[in-house]
């Protein structure tokens, strides 16, 4: 089992939707979770509802610090992934263990502006790119695999724009 540690600034939207995809994608082989530099303190309710839609159990989710799982007894990540370009461009904890890192940046949904309709629909695209990067990173060969070798993988995976192509 793989721990996977998602990034953002504010864990209430990408950070929080792609733990949840993982977790629901990796069943078995990976348990994610999300936390945020400078978290919100609740989960986006775009975020909940569109994961609520999607049938998945809400209630789970919260938004936390990433400082938790920088703390002796926190679980050991095997790859931390930042969703978002401010977290990327922050100093991170030092993590346990000296997991693979990448970035997988994406626009932040919660930044979108325009009607109901149009934000709404900023959450679901940023649900599909990370959807589709995650399906790419759980189907590697992660026991064939080298670590130079999944290191590229993983950078690959946040270089592609469409998040739709393989690796």
């Amino acid at each position: 089992m793989f721990n996977v540690l998602f990034l953002c600034s504010g864990n209430s939207a990408r950070s929080i939707m792609a733990e949840a995809i993982l977790n629901r994608e990796g069943m078995g082989k990976f348990k994610a979770y999300s936390a945020g530099s400078q978290p919100r303190g609740e989960v986006h309710p775009f975020t909940a509802d569109l994961l609520e839609r999607l049938n998945y159990d809400v209630s789970q989710f919260h938004s936390k610090n990433w400082k938790e799982f920088a703390q002796p007894n926190a679980p050991k990540m095997d790859f931390v992934f930042t969703v978002c370009d401010q977290v990327a461009a922050e100093v991170c904890p030092v993590w346990p263990g000296q997991p693979l890192t990448a970035h997988w940046g994406l626009p932040d949904p919660v930044q979108a502006v325009g009607n109901e309709i149009e934000r709404r629909l900023a959450f679901s695209e940023a649900y599909r790119m990370l959807r589709n990067r995650i399906s790419i990173f759980v189907s590697l060969p992660m026991k064939s695999l080298d670590h130079l070798a999944l290191q590229n993988s993983l950078d690959e995976i946040g270089k592609n724009t469409d998040s739709g192509a393989q690796v």
